[in-house]
């Protein structure tokens, strides 16, 4: 893919920050194999750039991002341009050694990308780096210069540039574009300004930064005051042409602007902007899903364009002018986004093979060992219901690359319950080593008592925040879906980094700033509790703590 900046261009780059951005949600942290089939999928929606996680924030998060730089960022993807691999981004805070842990994990994409940042507004200088104008202004310049001498694509973010003085922002967007930075990231960090005001800032570093033609100007806009989609348009009509965006709208607080919101504003309204994008739109929804079963987020049902009923009618008015004609109500085909009905039916007799292609339409590419482990769970699933649906397989394949994780694994549970008894489990957990435990209690409930029973065995602390069950599928034979969110239960004595300065901050510690959540599915939701628990306990053993602090 081309670098060659084009301020005037009608081609506005994606620049996806799921993986990054969106993973900070709380409880949204996904396992590497589920970064990986995230990374698959956004290289197959066509985003231009994956901003695939914080390598210095952990040994983990750097092999996650390695790993998306090996398999996706060298992988030609259908529906780019010349059919290129995405650009593999990792981002990195304003210092030599997070910088160096960054160009190790993406160096190994055909496109790699540097994203180093610094925060510029006054409330962040003061209070956060303790840092006058100048030492912050020597700090891009060395820093931006410092990975321009690795990497030749460098994007540098003044964190919460939404509150930096005008004057001051130009002069530092000009410091980084003379050391070496190709793309200029203008994020609203804390969802502060309005379309009018963003846009104006924009408009200004345009007429008033002399090198600005020498880099491509990018928005990254929250959502705290529901503004990010209209910030994020008013920056590309005042001139940016990449923006910076999450799957479903999800990321820190209020999340970040939505990809679907920008990229069907910017399809749908064509001849008002003028602009184009290379975003395959009919893998949309798909991917939706796939993000929404990886994380445990829910898509509210009125959410624009991906939402379960961005489509539905039920006022009677509304459907007698459908049915004479689709464009009385419907702006854009739910076909535009991906959202159509499959005519092929799974079931207890269907093979390997329509499997792996209903998988592959739900966005799964799974191969080999993953296929088999799907073929079989497909199976069980199939003797206990009679048609099996894409929510199932969703449901079904999230699950399952959760337990290919290091971790407790449920190995056999037996419930007892009723009106007159005491609700009682026992549980069986096979442990990483591949040694079994069993243990039984008594609880309030079958599902607290399945949870002192894990307890009982995994040597892991935590407080249960949040326990919800749906049904995945209609009817009685309906498979059952459970997410939890938990948090560690120890004393905050840990440690973590202070964002730009580096130095250890005792205030934040992983007890603090850490969610995790879990989810599982099964026709027996007592299963799918217990699943979704342990899978919720895995994620927060294996964890370290990340950096939280960025654009």
């Amino acid at each position: 893919m081309s670098s060659t900046p084009s301020q005037d261009s009608n081609y506005v780059r994606i620049f996806d920050t799921t993986l990054r951005d969106g993973e900070q949600s709380p409880g949204a942290t996904m396992t590497s194999l589920e970064k990986l089939e995230v990374g698959r999928a956004l290289a197959r929606l066509g985003v231009d750039i994956i901003e695939a996680g914080f390598p210095a924030a952990s040994p983990d998060d750097l092999r996650g991002v390695q790993q998306l730089a090996e398999r996706v960022g060298q992988q030609p993807a259908n529906g780019r341009p010349q059919s290129e691999p995405p650009v593999i981004c990792g981002l990195a805070r304003a210092m030599e050694r997070d910088i160096d842990k960054t160009w190790e994990a993406v160096a190994p994409a055909a496109h790699p990308r540097i994203h180093t940042f610094i925060a510029t507004s006054p409330i962040h200088r003061e209070h956060k780096l303790r840092m006058s104008k100048q030492e912050v202004l020597a700090r891009i310049r060395e820093m931006v210069g410092y990975a321009k001498s690795k990497c030749a694509d460098i994007e540098f973010s003044p964190e919460d540039a939404g509150r930096t003085e005008l004057d001051f922002l130009s002069e530092a967007v000009q410091v980084a574009i003379d050391a070496g930075a190709t793309t200029i990231n203008i994020p609203d960090t804390v969802g502060y300004t309005t379309p009018n005001e963003f846009g104006a800032r924009i408009a200004h570093l345009m007429a008033h930064v002399p090198n600005v033609n020498q880099a491509v100007l990018s928005v990254h806009c929250h959502n705290d005051l529901g503004l990010a989609t209209a910030n994020a348009l008013a920056g590309i009509q005042a001139g940016a042409r990449q923006a910076e965006v999450t799957i479903n709208g999800i990321g820190e607080r209020a999340g970040n602007t939505a990809l679907e919101e920008l990229v069907m504003a910017l399809h749908t309204r064509s001849p008002l902007y003028g602009l184009t994008t290379g975003i395959d739109t009919t893998q949309i929804a798909r991917t939706s899903k796939l993000v929404s079963a990886t994380t445990g987020m829910a898509v509210q049902p009125n959410k624009a364009i991906v939402g379960a009923n961005a489509f539905a009618h039920e006022s009677g008015i509304h459907q007698d002018a459908m049915l004479k004609h689709e464009e009385t109500y419907e702006i854009m085909r739910p076909e535009t986004v991906g959202i159509t009905q499959s005519s092929l039916i799974l079931g207890k007799h269907s093979g390997r093979h329509a499997l792996k292609n209903r998988l592959e339409e739900l966005g799964f590419g799974l191969e080999g060992e993953d296929l088999n482990k799907i073929f079989e769970r497909f199976k069980e699933l199939a003797d206990r219901k009679k048609v099996i649906t894409n929510a199932d397989l969703m449901a079904m394949v999230s699950t399952e690359m959760d337990e290919t994780a290091e971790g407790y694994q449920l190995d056999a549970v037996q419930v007892a319950s009723g009106s007159a008894g005491m609700p009682t489990a026992t549980l069986r957990l096979r442990d990483p080593e591949g040694n079994l435990h069993t243990a039984a209690c008594i609880g309030t409930g079958l599902v607290d008592a399945c949870f002192k029973a894990i307890k009982e065995i995994v040597p892991a602390k935590a407080v249960l925040m949040e326990y919800t069950v749906q049904s995945v599928t209609q009817g009685i034979d309906a498979l059952g879906e459970v997410s939890v969110r938990l948090r560690p239960d120890t004393a905050d004595n840990g440690q973590t980094t202070d964002a730009n300065e580096g130095r250890l901050n005792p205030q934040k510690g992983l007890g603090q700033q850490r969610v995790f959540h879990g989810h599982g599915a099964d026709t027996d939701v007592i299963v799918a509790g217990v699943q979704a628990y342990l899978n919720a306990l895995n994620r927060m053993m294996l964890a370290t703590p990340h950096t939280q602090e960025n654009p």
